[in-house]
C-alpha cells in the first residue's frame, strides 16, 4: 500500500523469493513431467486398476507442484481429497463392477475425444501465450491455513459439521450396500 514501485517477486513465509532457488525449479519441472506423464498413462492404460494408480501418481505430483508454489494448504487438501477420498472411491467402484466391465475397451468415441482434447490443448496454449502475466509478481498469501481454519470453525461451523455428518452417513450407507447378503445374521449367530 505504501510502496510506489512495482511489486517484487512472491516470497515464502521465511522471506525468500518463491521459485528462486535451483532445487525448487528442478523439483517443479520433475513434478510437471511426472504429472503429465501419469495423466497420459491414465488415458493409455487398458486395465482400469492401472489407470487409477496412474491417476493417484498424477494427484500426488500436482500436490507436489502446489508445495513448490508455497500453497501448503491446497497441497494438503489435494492429498486428502483427491489422493485419499476420490481415488479410494474409484477403486471401490472398479472392484464392485463385474470382471468383464473392468477393461478399457476400444470405443467409437476415441476420435471425437482426441479432437476435443486437441482443441482444449490448443486453447490452453493460446491463453497461456496471450495472457499478460505481470500480475504473477504480486505478493503471495502468508496465512492461508489459519484464515481457512478460522472461517471453518467460526462463521461456517454449522455447514462444516453438516457436511461431516452427511459424509459419515454416506460412508455407512456404502458399507451397508456392499455388505454380502446374510453377513448380519452370521455376525449375530457367532
Amino acid at each position: 500500500m505504501g510502496s510506489s514501485g512495482p511489486p517484487g517477486p512472491r516470497a515464502r513465509r521465511d522471506g525468500a523469493p518463491l521459485m528462486d532457488d535451483t532445487g525448487t525449479v528442478i523439483a517443479f519441472w520433475i513434478l510437471s513431467v511426472l504429472s503429465i506423464g501419469s495423466a497420459l498413462g491414465v488415458v493409455g492404460a487398458r486395465n482400469l486398476i492401472h489407470a487409477v494408480i496412474f491417476l493417484i501418481i498424477s494427484f500426488v505430483a500436482i500436490a507436489g507442484l502446489y508445495v513448490t508454489l508455497s500453497a501448503d494448504f491446497v497441497a494438503v487438501t489435494q492429498v486428502l481429497l483427491y489422493v485419499g477420498a476420490i481415488s479410494v472411491l474409484f477403486l471401490f467402484a472398479i472392484v464392485l463392477t463385474p470382471r468383464s466391465g473392468r477393461d478399457n475397451a476400444e470405443s467409437f468415441l476415441r476420435l471425437p475425444a482426441l479432437a476435443l482434447s486437441t482443441l482444449v490443448a490448443v486453447t490452453m496454449a493460446y491463453v497461456a501465450i496471450d495472457t499478460d502475466w505481470t500480475n504473477a509478481n504480486r505478493e503471495g498469501f502468508t496465512d492461508t491455513a489459519s484464515a481457512i481454519g478460522d472461517a471453518l470453525l467460526g462463521k461456517y461451523v454449522l455447514p462444516f459439521e453438516i457436511a461431516s455428518v452427511l459424509l459419515l452417513v454416506a460412508m455407512i450407507g456404502a458399507i451397508v450396500l456392499v455388505r454380502p447378503e446374510g453377513a448380519l445374521e452370521e455376525a449375530e449367530d457367532s
